[in-house]
């Protein structure tokens, strides 16, 4: 049976972005499948894997067709949540795609990967995905 696993992330600074995307996501360092081009990189909880990240010599995307979205409940979470990610090094991206009123904000992590943060309480009601 085919299951779908984890988010691999490319980058060119793999010391750089573990402690990067631990930070911003509140995840660990497993040992498992560790290697000098790869971490795992599990949830504080123990709850299971989150995201991979693997040594890459290409550069990001600069309009890429996959991409993270990280989710906040409100304005004020999302604001705060920016603000605290650009604090680890994340950093803003003049996006000319952004809709009229948008619910997300695009950033880029320190390698250059884009990824959004949704504020929930503002995305169309179609969209919006379910609580867990």
């Amino acid at each position: 049976m085919l299951r779908l696993g984890f988010p691999v992330i490319g980058v060119t600074d793999l010391p750089r972005a573990v402690a990067f995307w631990t930070q911003a996501l509140d995840l660990v360092v497993t040992e498992e499948w560790a290697s000098g081009s790869w971490r795992t990189l599990d949830h504080a909880d123990g709850s299971g894997r989150a995201l991979a990240l693997m040594r890459s010599d290409s550069p990001a995307e600069e309009r890429p067709r996959l991409h993270l979205d990280l989710f906040t409940d409100t304005a004020e979470e999302q604001r705060a949540e920016v603000g605290r990610l650009t604090g680890l090094g994340a950093r803003s991206v003049e996006w000319d795609l952004y809709p009229p009123d948008p619910d997300f904000v695009v950033l880029a992590d320190p390698d250059g990967n884009l990824f959004c943060v949704v504020d929930l309480s503002s995305a169309p009601s179609g969209s919006r995905p379910p609580r867990q």
